[in-house]
């Protein structure tokens, strides 16, 4: 019979990638994960949507959390708690899988717990450079602790801990030419990516649409704006583009959600990326060489973005923009000073390549075939 695991937590790509290794050597996978992106909201969380059409079984769970900031959420969040750990119970008694692989967030938590209960070993790996709290909780009841950052090993008992890397999406290192000709963007001017992830920043994008007109004078730009649809961001922009001059009209494209494929040909295509600095999203830039500003999100735990966003930086092919700095005329500027300097950005690309471990999603594969 097939060796079952679930895989849950927040971080889905690296979730999938080492999804795809799994499926590989004749596991049978399902995930658990969130039904919607965040509290009060009905959008649909991206595990939930992706998941599926891959063909990975979707359990939604509704797992609560202590916020860091108190909201209208805050006590129906808190309340939720013990509601996710009997669902995960009631799951993995359905399911019997033969181990549980974490991704840390807070959905991750009562399904590590509720493994450790029922004797199913556990593997948690850990993305940022800082310890997070989901982490800090799983390491309590995983038998093995997967880590992204060689700086991470002293966090956590030596005889469970393990150097991995993060697991990067194989997609990233794909250029698909049809994709490429079909943006039709001018051939002689450089790229520049812009993202806030699959669920897109709102401060991000606001600081885009006010220097637009300016921004396509000197570069084609691709602007992936995230599919939250709160402020209705990708309306906006797209009324900003519209507004354009004809001929500058094909220098700004914008989109919800890029696949695996878009995101590759981006990326390979990119000259200069705009983006939050998630430990994924800092892992793939490394792997790429790729220069970029990293804008980190502020009030996450220990300040864990501008943490990862500062270790590129370190090697030369970042440079480093706080939300509290961050307005359209302090984005202008620095994207306009790092096209004119590409080369002495590009230069240290080796450096920036070194950080990454290119067969992660195997080592951690290793691992629950080592621990089950």
């Amino acid at each position: 019979m097939a060796k079952k695991v679930v895989i849950t937590g927040g971080h889905l790509t690296p979730a999938l990638a080492v999804a795809e290794e799994l499926k590989k050597r004749g596991w049978e996978i399902i995930f658990f994960g969130r039904k919607y992106a965040a509290e009060g909201v009905k959008t649909p969380s991206v595990e939930s949507e992706i998941v599926p059409k891959i063909g990975i079984p979707f359990y939604p769970l509704a797992a609560g959390r202590i916020q860091r900031r108190f909201t209208r959420w805050t006590i129906p969040a808190i309340l939720r708690i013990p509601l996710g750990f009997i669902q995960a119970i009631l799951y993995l008694r359905k399911i019997r899988p033969d181990a549980v692989l974490s991704f840390g967030g807070y959905v991750s938590a009562p399904v590590v717990f509720a493994g450790w209960l029922m004797r199913i070993p556990v593997v948690t790996h850990e993305q940022t450079t800082v310890k997070g709290l989901a982490t800090k909780f799983n390491s309590l009841f995983a038998k093995k602790i997967a880590v992204s950052w060689k700086t991470n090993l002293g966090d956590f008992p030596p005889q469970k801990v393990v150097f991995t890397g993060n697991p990067i999406r194989k997609d990233i290192f794909k250029f698909n030419k049809k994709i490429w000709q079909e943006l039709n963007f001018e051939k002689k001017l450089p790229l520049v990516f812009i993202t806030g992830g699959n669920q897109g920043s709102y401060t991000i994008n606001m600081a885009v649409g006010e220097i637009i007109p300016q921004l396509v004078k000197i570069a084609n730009v691709f602007h992936q704006c995230g599919h939250l649809n709160a402020f209705a961001d990708f309306e906006r922009l797209k009324d900003i583009r519209n507004k354009l001059p004809e001929k500058l009209k094909s220098r700004y494209q914008v989109k919800k959600y890029l696949s695996g494929e878009e995101m590759g040909t981006l990326l390979y295509k990119a000259d200069l990326v705009v983006s939050r600095a998630g430990a994924n999203t800092v892992a793939e830039l490394a792997a790429l060489g790729k220069p970029c500003i990293l804008i980190p999100l502020p009030w996450l735990y220990q300040n864990e973005q501008e943490n990862n966003a500062r270790m590129l930086e370190k090697v030369g092919i970042a440079e480093v923009l706080l939300q509290k700095d961050l307005s359209g005329k302090n984005l202008l500027r620095l994207i306009k000073k790092m096209l004119d300097n590409l080369s002495s950005y590009q230069k240290n690309a080796i450096k920036a390549k070194k950080l990454v471990c290119l067969k992660a999603a195997e080592k951690i594969a290793d691992l629950l075939e080592e621990v089950k």
